[in-house]
């Protein structure tokens, strides 16, 4: 882990920045606008990559909250609480992205529609994790009840995924639609949007590394705090 966060300093950046930059350029020099949704589909290359790094949180949050209650290990924890935190930011920017995207195709800013009410219940699940964590102390049963609502939040995410065919709401399946029907019709939407998601994907790695040395630095002090004025 140390090696990981060592490297996250000189390394990532210089892959995370460029990507991102190329990204902008796809997404507003290169794509063609689509032809049913028109200019307002771009927001599109943004939404969709934010949940994909926002999913990509939340089931790290659940696989080292598992780890950590089956370890016990320290390090496991700041795993979850780091990726819960990075997952909340990324799943605000899909809330945030969804109703500018939705205003001028729906008609409205937003819809109970199935996929935007279990994303909610996503965000709300893991809000209360970190609102647990924040206010709960450093009590290690504190840490374990939370491991425990971040594994059970992350169940939502296959509801998620499958909503829109499970019960037919209103959200579009865009990759899965056909072209003519708001798909992506044209090569390099689907290039783009998959080469924005991995910049997504790094840009969260990268964000996730250093937030890590930034909670071990803490845990470190407190330790020392712990020695020097022991309750």
């Amino acid at each position: 882990m140390k090696r990981l966060g060592s490297w996250a300093g000189p390394g990532l950046p210089w892959i995370v920045g460029p990507g991102m930059l190329g990204a902008l350029y796809l997404i507003f020099m290169v794509v063609p606008t689509e032809r049913v949704q028109g200019i307002v589909q771009r927001i599109f290359y943004f939404h969709v990559p934010a949940a994909w790094a926002a999913f990509l949180g939340f089931v790290v949050v659940s696989v080292a909250s598992a780890l950590f209650l089956w370890s016990g290990r320290a390090a496991y924890d700041r795993v979850a609480r780091a990726a819960a935190e990075l997952g909340m930011i990324f799943c605000t920017l899909v809330l945030l992205t969804g109703p500018i995207w939705a205003r001028p195709i729906w008609g409205a800013w937003w819809t109970w529609d199935p996929r935007l009410t279990m994303t909610v219940i996503l965000w709300t699940i893991y809000a209360a994790y970190l609102l647990l964590r924040s206010f709960g102390g450093a009590d290690e049963a504190v840490a374990r009840y939370a491991a425990v609502l971040g594994i059970v939040g992350a169940l939502d995410i296959p509801l998620i995924m499958i909503s829109v065919r499970l019960w037919r709401g209103m959200h579009p399946s865009v990759i899965g639609a056909r072209p003519g029907e708001g798909g992506l019709a044209d090569p390099s939407m689907r290039f783009t949007l998959f080469y924005t998601g991995l910049c997504f994907v790094l840009l969260f790695v990268w964000m996730l590394l250093v937030r890590l040395r930034v909670l071990r630095v803490e845990d470190e002090i407190e330790a020392i705090h712990r020695r020097i004025h022991p309750a």
